[in-house]
C-alpha cells in the first residue's frame, strides 16, 4: 500500500506514554506486586489467566480478525480481515448504508506476545476525491489473549449515514489500526455505497 494515507492517518500520541519503552509480560507481573491497586488494573488487562495461545512462528502481535457493521433490527454485516488476501479485494466490494441510518462498527481482534498499549483505530472516508470525515477511535491497552480470553471485541460510538439526495452515492475509505510505539497492524482500503434504501 502506499505512503501517501501516513500524513492523513496519522494518529494522536498518549499523553506520558514514550515509544520503545515497552515491557515484557514479566516486568508486568513483577510490576508492584504487593500494590493492590496495580494488581487489580493487571487483572484488569487480563495478566497471569490462562495459556498463551499465540503461534511462536507468527510474529504479529495484534491480528485484526473482523470488522462488522451493526444496524438495530439488521443482521450484522460482517467483513473478515484475518485471512491471506481478504483485504485485497473490499474496495471493490462495496457495502451499501441507507442513508440517515444509525449505526455501530464493532472490531473483533486477538493480541499476541506481548501488551499492547494505546491501540487505535483511524478512518479517512473520501468521495470523488476529497476528504469528508477523518475519525479516530481509541481502544485501549489489552495483554496477549489467553486460553480464557481468545480475543477481544470492541464497539465504536454510533454514527449516522449522511441523508438526502447530495449525500447518495459511492465512498472509499481507509482505515488503520496504529498502537502507541506506532506500529501499524492493519491498513486497508474498502468502500461503501449511501443508497435511499438497504
Amino acid at each position: 500500500m502506499a505512503d501517501h494515507h501516513d500524513d492523513e492517518l496519522a494518529a494522536t500520541t498518549t499523553e506520558g506514554f514514550k515509544v520503545g519503552e515497552k515491557k515484557t509480560l514479566d516486568e508486568y507481573n513483577q510490576l508492584d506486586k504487593d500494590d493492590e491497586a496495580m494488581n487489580r488494573w493487571k487483572a484488569s488487562l487480563g495478566l497471569n489467566s490462562g495459556d498463551p495461545i499465540a503461534d511462536p512462528n507468527d510474529p504479529r502481535k495484534c491480528i485484526i480478525k473482523s470488522l462488522a457493521l451493526q444496524v438495530d433490527g439488521r443482521e450484522d454485516v460482517v467483513i473478515d480481515l484475518s485471512s491471506p488476501g481478504s483485504v485485497d479485494s473490499l474496495k471493490d466490494k462495496p457495502f451499501k448504508i441507507k442513508e440517515g441510518s444509525k449505526f455501530h462498527i464493532k472490531v473483533t481482534f486477538q493480541v499476541h506476545h506481548e501488551v499492547l498499549s494505546g491501540l487505535k483505530y483511524l478512518q479517512v472516508v473520501k468521495r470523488k476525491g476529497i476528504r469528508v470525515s477523518k475519525d479516530e477511535e481509541m481502544l485501549g491497552s489489552y495483554a496477549p489473549n489467553t486460553t480464557s480470553k481468545v480475543d477481544y471485541s470492541k464497539e465504536f460510538n454510533e454514527e449516522e449515514a449522511p441523508s438526502g439526495m447530495i449525500a447518495r452515492g459511492h465512498y472509499n475509505a481507509v482505515s488503520k489500526f496504529i498502537d502507541d510505539d506506532q506500529n501499524t497492524h492493519l491498513l486497508f482500503e474498502w468502500s461503501f455505497d449511501i443508497a435511499k434504501d438497504w
